[in-house]
């Protein structure tokens, strides 16, 4: 880590241009440019002023400074809508990953002023959560779970005025700004479909998307894979709200298949539904929470298919029962690589991390995932192509939310007006390293990060002292209701 290098600029590769008559605060010259909502692909340069793009041209511009992306591909940021980690630890991390907006749509906050407040002035990157079902729950039904329910939040039916109560809470937090109502389902199961449908309610009546990591996974019915998508994507026709499926991969597994075929049906019958994915085929949990209690009674193998993410020891029946404690985090390798790269290279999936590193441990997809995309998925096995993977990381996260939150709609491409959240990186080079022993490891080939203009990494490196970051909300107004029935 280092200090900001305007006055170390030959040690960064940026050279100034000299201030008397510079039309630009920045310019970016030489980067294969690469916008997913015009097509552009071509050398070009790039000038930046009060944290806009404001010209894009194919000679030079003249800039107070300017950063020679000769040999790199400059892209919009990529825009994380499934981020836990909402602190430094992990912005430093996600911006190695070329992340420049990370949110936390799926659980949530059950405060949205209080986290917009906790973090203005204080993060690199720019953030946002969703109002979420989970920890609003928690809060009315008395859990104290440290963040997901431990007891009444998620195994407690809720009476009427429960309901009533958490749907008021999601309204006023939507009123503050909320991006969307985030769901885990699958850690609430006591929650009953009346009570999803009133929070999808809530959503509708704002206009605001339900993003949602469903009810159960699994082939057979009751609690198949299948069936808990169709009780959403029912939730969305009913009631008119957009919908999105958080970590398409690890909610459906081997019925992947199915659950894509699903998602594009419904998207042909005109309801507004995206999902997500993540390229990875372990996933992670708390292993005290509702979502685990399946396998209180599982075949023996299946503990070994969990392991800790404190020892990385795999666990057995007895170990699986002893750690069964608030906090604890077990890496679940539930999944297979075919499901994780049929769920990646879905045209309407957007990817997103769920990621999140407490002190350094966690899971590698929190420093690794979009490094993992480009080098895996993108150079190595040609699998998803280079422009797609942009719009995958930018421009589809961007309209997930744009209809609902107005900033994204300047967030996720390259042109004149929009934000200047852009990353700067090697295709030949551009890799993970991060691994379930050591999930901390920056990615690598992320050799610039800017937020609203500001360079937060140069050279491949945090720069310190820095903290450009914005909240990004939702408009915080009901839909007008309409005068008549259609």
């Amino acid at each position: 880590m280092r200090r900001s290098g305007w006055l170390v600029l030959a040690l960064t590769g940026v050279a100034g241009c000299g201030s008397g008559g510079s039309t630009h605060d920045l310019v970016i010259a030489g980067g294969r440019v690469i916008d997913p909502e015009s097509g552009l692909d071509g050398v070009r340069s790039v000038g930046i002023r009060d944290g806009k793009v404001v010209t894009i041209a194919e000679g030079e511009l003249t800039g107070a400074k300017i950063i020679d992306a000769t040999g790199l591909v400059v892209a919009p940021g990529f825009i994380d809508l499934h981020a836990h980690g909402q602190d430094d630890e992990n912005y430093r991390v996600m911006a190695l990953d070329g992340v420049t907006t990370a949110l936390e749509l799926e659980v949530g906050t059950e405060d949205v002023p209080g986290f917009y407040a906790s973090r203005e002035g204080k993060a690199l990157i720019n953030f946002g959560a969703s109002v979420g079902h989970i920890r609003t729950r928690m809060a009315v039904m008395g859990d104290q779970g440290p963040f997901l329910p431990t007891g009444p939040g998620g195994r407690q039916a809720a009476s009427d005025a429960d309901i009533a109560a958490i749907r008021g809470r999601i309204e006023a937090g939507l009123a503050a700004g909320g991006l969307g109502v985030g769901f885990g389902l699958q850690y609430t199961p006591a929650a009953t479909k009346w009570e999803v449908l009133e929070m999808f309610r809530a959503a509708a009546k704002f206009g605001a998307p339900a993003l949602v990591h469903t009810r159960s996974w699994g082939t057979t019915d009751p609690g198949s894979s299948v069936e808990s998508y169709l009780e959403v994507i029912a939730a969305a026709a009913v009631t008119g709200a957009p919908l999105h499926f958080h970590h398409l991969n690890s909610t459906s597994l081997e019925s992947t298949p199915r659950t894509l075929q699903l998602v594009e049906e419904a998207r042909a019958r005109g309801l507004r539904v995206t999902a997500e994915a993540y390229p990875y085929s372990a996933g992670m949990t708390d292993i005290s929470s509702p979502l685990l209690d399946q396998f209180e009674n599982a075949p023996d193998s299946t503990y070994g298919k969990m392991q800790l993410v404190s020892t990385g020891e795999r666990l057995t029946r007895a170990s699986f029962r002893a750690n069964r404690k608030p906090g604890v985090a077990v890496i679940l390798h539930l999944n297979t690589p075919e499901m994780e790269a049929l769920a990646m290279k879905s045209p309407f999936t957007a990817i997103a991390s769920d990621g999140g590193l407490r002190s350094g441990l966690g899971h590698p997809r929190s420093a690794g995932t979009h490094g993992r995309l480009f080098g895996h998925y993108v150079r190595e096995g040609g699998q998803i192509g280079l422009a797609d993977a942009i719009r995958k990381s930018s421009l589809l996260p961007a309209q997930v939310l744009e209809g609902f939150a107005p900033a994204f709609a300047k967030k996720g491409r390259i042109n004149v007006g929009a934000d200047a959240d852009l990353v700067l990186f090697d295709p030949a080079t551009v890799t993970d390293r991060s691994t379930y022993q050591q999930p901390n490891l920056p990615s690598e080939g992320f050799r610039y990060v800017l937020i609203g203009g500001v360079p937060v990494v140069e050279g491949g490196q945090v720069v310190s002292g820095v903290w450009p970051g914005q909240g990004v909300r939702g408009t915080g107004q009901p839909k007008a209701a309409p005068t008549s029935a259609p």
